[in-house]
């Protein structure tokens, strides 16, 4: 069996979007010749709240070993990216694995961005091939770039310098979507062939199968409510879609034809730029339907609530290269979704192969504000009177699962270690 060296700097209990990569990678590339091993950091380094419940849903026959940080500068907050404070930890911790292991492959899932030099060290000192995996757009993947020298645009410019040399070694290019790196294909390797792969996140149905108990739910199970969860961060491209539904339901709502035991929440929504979801409402006149919990909750706890609420949401980007993983955790609650995405990200697709199409809403570029409002107002009120009967093709979902995901770079690895 081959050996997979997987550096993340974040790892259950750790409560991060960005661990679900490298862990559902990890449960199942087993299946295809691949024995795991991940490089993280210990715990006790984390900034965040750990959620202990998470460590349920990772194989046991994963290894895990770990390194130590520096501890997070609160006052520099530069220096706060775990990527940064574990970077030699990781660089040494990943030498002695090679020397004592002796991986086949080095796969470095980014952000944290700073993680993905390692690999390009690793190679230039020892040999090993390595591939990055792109969650997030690195160069041009900040918010606010226009404002000089916030912290954001000095990132960027970090990035512009730090990418070229980081993938310059590589032997694969790996995303949640071709479209998150193709821009790194066109800057980097115009004159050079390099190993690419689109994968989605996917998911482990395994995680909806474990229950947990004393779970309170946000909102009041015996009052006779109707309530629609939104579960995630907020997106910085996302304001325009809240703006129109919001003054959507606000005109229902004069017109008395608003539903009023429809209540939306917001969970998890963070810390973002720009107006809250809570100010948008207010603005409208509709703050007793909507709720905004930003506090990010446990994995587990994500998954019970979409399965207790009576319709989930899916409040997607008007960028086209979102793909709204949330899409199967949603679809996999069972209860019908309402999905306003941009037409061409990768989730449409998704909802349609699932049949699970009924209350989605697409945004192009050029639509009218008026008329994308009308489509999120008809498509949202069809979901409230459950107009359509939600009956999904969850088989369909197959293909985009985290195994599906697993099996393709497990063959993309193959090749390039065949090759080697």
């Amino acid at each position: 069996m081959k050996k997979l060296l997987i550096i993340y700097p974040h790892w259950p209990p750790s409560n991060l979007a960005g661990i679900h990569r490298p862990r559902l990678i990890s449960n199942f590339i087993g299946e295809f010749g691949w024995h795991t091993t991940v490089l993280t950091v210990n715990p006790e380094f984390y900034e965040e709240k750990p959620d202990q419940d998470i460590l349920k849903t990772v194989s046991p026959a994963v290894q895990v070993r770990y390194v130590n940080a520096f501890k997070a500068l609160k006052r520099f907050r530069f220096f706060g990216d775990i990527g940064l404070r574990s970077f030699f930890q990781l660089y040494k911790g990943a030498r002695k694995l090679i020397t004592s292991d002796r991986p086949d492959f080095v796969w470095i899932p980014i952000p944290s961005f700073y993680t993905a030099v390692i690999g390009r060290l690793l190679n230039s000192r020892t040999g090993i091939p390595y591939g990055i995996d792109y969650i997030d757009p690195w160069v041009n993947g900040f918010t606010n770039l226009e404002k000089k020298f916030s912290r954001a645009w000095l990132s960027n410019a970090v990035a512009r310098i730090l990418e070229p040399f980081a993938v310059k070694n590589a032997s694969l290019i790996s995303g949640v979507s071709v479209l998150y790196f193709q821009p790194v294909l066109d800057r980097n390797f115009k004159n050079k062939k390099i190993e690419h792969l689109g994968m989605p996140y996917g998911f482990d149905p395994n995680d909806h199968l474990i229950r947990l108990t004393n779970i309170k739910l946000p909102w009041d199970p015996v009052r006779d409510i109707k309530p629609l969860a939104y579960a995630g961060a907020f997106l910085p491209k996302s304001h325009l879609f809240i703006e129109l539904l919001f003054k959507g339901i606000a005109e229902l709502k004069r017109s008395e034809s608003w539903d009023k035991r429809v209540q939306l929440f917001f969970i998890g929504t963070g810390i973002y730029p720009g107006k809250t979801i809570g100010e948008y409402a207010r603005e409208n006149g509709i703050e007793e339907i909507v709720h905004e919990k930003p506090d990010r909750l446990p994995f587990l706890e994500v998954l019970h609530l979409l399965s207790e609420s009576a319709g989930v949401m899916i409040i997607g980007s008007t960028e086209k290269h979102y793909t709204a993983s949330k899409v199967f955790q949603s679809l996999l609650s069972k209860k019908p979704v309402f999905a306003v995405l941009h037409s061409e990200s990768s989730a449409v697709q998704i909802l349609r192969d699932a049949n699970a199409a009924d209350y989605l809403c697409t945004y192009t570029e050029g639509i009218s504000p008026d008329d994308l409002q009308a489509n999120l107002i008809r498509t949202f009120q069809s979901l409230v009177m459950e107009k359509s009967k939600w009956a999904p093709q969850l088989d369909e979902l197959d293909r985009y699962s985290a195994r599906q995901s697993a099996r393709l770079l497990a063959e993309k690895l193959d090749l390039i270690c065949s090759t080697k």
